[in-house]
C-alpha cells in the first residue's frame, strides 16, 4: 500500500468527527451500525459533505478502502478480541485503542484529500434533511444495510440537523 506524500490530518473532516461524536447518541449510534458492518469513516464523510451542502457518492480511492480492511480493521480487531477489563491485558488494549484511533485519524485524512480534490457537485444538492438522509444512505456497502439500520440512520439524520445551522466547525 502507498501512502501519498502529503496527509493532512488535522483536517475539516476530522474536527467535524470530533464535534459530532461528542454529540448525544452519536458514538453508540455510529459504533452500532459499525457493528453491523458500516464504515464509521463513510458516514462521517457523508454527513460533513451533506452539511457542505454536497453529495455523498459514496466512491472511495483503493488507497483509503486498503487502509480501513489492512490498517484500521486489523487494530479494531486485535482490540476486540483483547479481553475487556483483565487486569494483565488492560494497558494493552487502550494502547491498541489508541493506534486505532490514530488509524482512523489517517483514514479520514486519506478521505479528505480525495473529498478535497474533487470538484463539487452542487446541482443534485435538495434540502439540507433530505441531502443529509441521501447521503447516509450512500454511505452503506450495499442496498439492504440502509433498510436495516433506518432507526440509527434517523438517529444520525437527527443529529446532524442541527449542525447545518452554523455547527459545522468545533
Amino acid at each position: 500500500m502507498e501512502l501519498p506524500e502529503k496527509l493532512e490530518p488535522d483536517n475539516p473532516i476530522w474536527r467535524f468527527a470530533l464535534a459530532f461524536w461528542r454529540k448525544p447518541g452519536a458514538q453508540q449510534t455510529c459504533l452500532a451500525l459499525q457493528d453491523q458492518g458500516w464504515s464509521v469513516t463513510r458516514i462521517l464523510c457523508a454527513g460533513w459533505l451533506a452539511l457542505e451542502g454536497r453529495p455523498y457518492s459514496g466512491t472511495e480511492h483503493a488507497t483509503l478502502t486498503e487502509w480501513r480492511q489492512h490498517v484500521t480493521g486489523a487494530l479494531r480487531a486485535v482490540r476486540k478480541s483483547l479481553p475487556k477489563g483483565h487486569e494483565h491485558c488492560q494497558d494493552l488494549r487502550d494502547g491498541v485503542a489508541g493506534l486505532e484511533l490514530q488509524a482512523e485519524q489517517l483514514e479520514l485524512a486519506l478521505a479528505w484529500q480525495q473529498l478535497a480534490s474533487e470538484t463539487p457537485d452542487t446541482t443534485l444538492m435538495t434540502g439540507n434533511a433530505q441531502l443529509i438522509r441521501n447521503n447516509l444512505a450512500a454511505a452503506a456497502y450495499q442496498t439492504d444495510q440502509v433498510v436495516k439500520a433506518a432507526d440509527e440512520l434517523n438517529t444520525l439524520a437527527s443529529i446532524l440537523a442541527p449542525f447545518s445551522n452554523g455547527d459545522s466547525q468545533p
